[in-house]
């Protein structure tokens, strides 16, 4: 009998044991439900653990359905979902969880990069593979994790210095000080630092570009709206905001109404946000972000190619890049009506 199959046995076992000591002597209806669980048995499943950094925002909502609507049973899986609330210690609680139940497949959001090297090393020793998704750790064994899938947020960020040099060259000159603020995600993820590597990089090549803040709006509406109200008290002349992501963009837009300043092509401020929503596309649309930098969290297809690489013995990179564009008024009509997110 193969590994897989003896796993797969193995969590369904437990799931059944479970569901008979917690209900006990049942009802007809839970009879039923009963008779679907051992029918589930015999069945041949791929079992896949996920943990979810969180539901911070839009972009990790829409991240969540892609994976839900691909880890199903009608597509051959069994899933494991957990909600780690932004907390660490939950999604390493979540993943010896996984390990503990032999799943198949451990995929997981992680939300700062530190931190992980005795959890995976628990899951390389109980050969599991563990495919990261969006963002990435920071260890001295990359064999920990069998590959990673997502963004290149590096290049995000260059994408948004990128643009801001192209649209400052029509109406800056080049001896006048732009004045800039940068709302970060969250403290120590792969997002927050690749954006931020990307946008210095370009930054540093122009010297009237001065970065007068760079706060920590934590991805939320409510930390980007009150981080930016905090901004435009304490600097007189903001030129441009860089949000990290459109949630806080969102957030920052209203600080920005309540102190009675324009946005986007009206231009007291320019905007620059990441992810690209359909909510923030239609802003980008109406003139009020300048641009935003897609992030796509459709990876549920993108994760389940690397599973059947993997079951079927076929070689696995080490990181699978999404592809992505920068919106601007002049080709959002071209996304925004099929946009599911």
């Amino acid at each position: 009998m193969s590994q897989n199959i003896k796993r797969k046995i193995g969590i369904w076992g437990m799931i059944f044991l479970m569901t008979a000591l917690l209900t006990g002597c049942q009802d007809p209806k839970k009879e039923e439900e009963s008779k679907n669980e051992d029918t589930i048995l015999n069945q041949e499943l791929t079992v896949v653990g996920v943990s979810q950094l969180g539901s911070e925002s839009m972009w990790r909502s829409a991240n969540t359905v892609s994976i839900k609507e691909t880890f199903c049973k009608e597509n051959g899986y069994f899933l494991l979902f957990d909600n780690a609330r932004q907390k660490q210690e939950n999604q390493i609680k979540a993943i010896r969880s996984f390990i503990s139940q032999r799943v198949d497949y451990i995929v997981f959001s992680p939300i700062t990069e530190e931190g992980w090297e005795t959890v995976l090393q628990e899951a390389k020793d109980a050969g599991i593979p563990v495919i990261l998704m969006d963002r990435n750790v920071k260890v001295a064994d990359e064999s920990l994790y069998t590959t990673w899938v997502g963004s290149d947020f590096t290049e995000e960020g260059r994408k948004a210095g990128e643009w801001l040099a192209e649209h400052l060259a029509g109406i800056k000159f080049n001896d006048e000080d732009v004045n800039i603020v940068v709302l970060q995600g969250t403290k120590g993820s792969s997002a927050m630092l690749g954006r931020s590597a990307g946008f210095h990089e370009v930054a540093s090549q122009y010297p009237n570009w001065k970065i007068l803040e760079e706060v920590n709006g934590d991805f939320t509406t409510v930390k980007g709206k009150e981080e930016m109200a905090q901004l435009l008290k304490k600097h007189e002349n903001i030129d441009v905001l860089v949000s990290q992501n459109d949630d806080m963009t969102f957030g920052a837009l209203e600080a920005i109404r309540e102190a009675e300043k324009e946005t986007g092509v009206k231009r007291d401020i320019i905007i620059i946000s990441f992810d690209a929503t359909r909510t923030a596309l239609e802003k980008v649309k109406a003139g009020t972000i300048n641009a935003d930098v897609e992030c796509n969290p459709l990876l549920g297809d993108e994760i389940e190619e690397v599973i059947q690489r993997i079951e079927n013995d076929a070689p696995v990179e080490k990181a699978y890049y999404i592809e992505e564009k920068v919106f601007t008024q002049k080709n959002v009509m071209s996304v925004i009506k099929d946009r599911i997110y």
